[in-house]
């Protein structure tokens, strides 16, 4: 599945949400089902800095994709890393720099974050893209 068809597939989800609270109940569900960061990779050098919360994001590349784990110590903010997980995991890293990533405003996230939560959300696309850069670089 394509990071564009990943993103259909959110947006549709979302779409069945009346209201926010229903949106937010879903993101944290969604959170529970995050391949979780190995314990011993919870080191500050994998922490996304720009988040109010701790957030960390490990990557490796396996067979010309890149893998990605996560963890945050924020029930929502783990959804949304849970989130960003889904669409770029095990794609390729060109596609990964190269992505247009339009659902998170399609289905009105940024609108219904807090300043600090929209800048984190802005900082944990920014390591992964930037995770994806250095994987190509090799």
């Amino acid at each position: 599945m394509s990071i564009e068809e990943k993103q259909r597939e959110i947006i549709d989800e979302f779409a069945i949400y009346d209201d926010w609270m229903e949106k937010y109940e879903y993101i944290i569900e969604l959170g529970k089902d995050l391949p979780l960061i190995d314990s011993s990779k919870k080191t500050d050098d994998r922490l996304i800095e720009g988040c109010q919360s701790r957030v960390w994001l490990d990557a490796a590349v396996n067979q010309g994709k890149l893998r990605l784990t996560a963890d945050s110590d924020a029930i929502i903010t783990k959804g949304i890393i849970g989130l960003l997980v889904r669409v770029y995991d095990n794609e390729s890293p060109e596609d990964i720099v190269k992505s247009d990533l339009h659902f998170i405003s399609e289905i009105g996230l940024q609108e219904h974050l807090s300043p600090t939560r929209s800048n984190g959300l802005a900082s944990m696309v920014k390591k992964i893209k930037l995770m994806a850069l250095s994987a190509l670089a090799k």
